[in-house]
C-alpha cells in the first residue's frame, strides 16, 4: 500500500517539475485557481507522500481497507494545505509587479556626465543613470562639451544616441569676461 501511494506521490511532483519547465499543462480553467496544475499536482503529491507516511506509521493489524481509509484521510489532511498554498504562491508570481522595460522614451530627463568629448557638430559619450545603472550612449550638443561636463538629456534620437545639454554652472554669468 506504501508503493501505491509513493507512486502517487511521484506522479504529483513529476507533474509539478513538467509545468515548472514546460508552463501550464493543457487548459483545467483559471491558470491559478483550484484546478490549476500546480494546485492538483501538490494535491496528488501530498496525498501520495502523506499517505505513505501514515500508513507505513499505521499498525499492521488494522485490516487493509482500514489502513488504506486513514492513510487516505492522513494524505489529504496534508495535502489540501500543500494545494491552497500552490494556489496562493503561483497567483503571487503570477501578479508580481515588475518595472517597465526602458525604452527610449525614458531617457530624455535622465541626467550623466560626459566621458568623451562632444564636439558642437558631431557625437561624443555620456554616461547616464537609468534605474539605478549607468549606462553608455552616444551624444549630441548644440554647443562643444569637454569630458567631465555634467549634463541632462533633451531628446532621445535613437536607442542609442541622445541630445544633451550642459547642466554645469556658468563661468561667466554676466558676460563680461574672456568667454564673450
Amino acid at each position: 500500500m506504501e508503493v501505491l501511494f509513493l507512486v502517487l506521490g511521484a506522479f504529483g511532483v513529476g507533474v509539478l517539475l513538467l509545468a515548472l519547465v514546460v508552463g501550464e499543462i493543457g487548459d483545467l480553467g483559471d491558470a491559478d485557481g483550484p484546478f490549476s496544475v500546480p494546485a492538483l499536482a501538490a494535491l496528488a503529491g501530498g496525498v501520495g507522500f502523506g499517505g505513505a507516511a501514515a500508513a507505513s506509521l499505521l499498525p499492521e493489524d488494522l485490516p487493509d481497507a482500514g489502513r488504506a481509509a486513514l492513510a487516505l484521510a492522513a494524505g489529504l489532511a496534508l495535502a489540501v494545505p500543500l494545494a491552497w498554498a500552490a494556489v496562493r504562491l503561483s497567483r503571487g508570481l503570477g501578479d508580481m509587479p515588475t518595472a517597465p522595460t526602458l525604452t527610449r522614451h525614458h531617457l530624455v530627463g535622465a541626467q550623466g556626465v560626459v566621458v568623451s568629448a562632444v564636439p558642437a557638430p558631431g557625437y561624443g559619450e555620456v554616461r547616464l543613470v537609468l534605474a539605478g545603472q549607468q549606462l553608455k550612449f552616444a551624444a549630441s550638443s548644440d554647443t562643444p562639451l569637454p569630458a567631465g561636463t555634467p549634463v541632462y538629456v533633451v531628446e532621445a534620437r535613437s536607442e542609442t544616441a541622445v541630445h544633451v545639454v550642459s547642466t554645469a554652472p556658468d563661468p561667466d554669468p554676466g558676460g563680461t569676461g574672456p568667454w564673450t
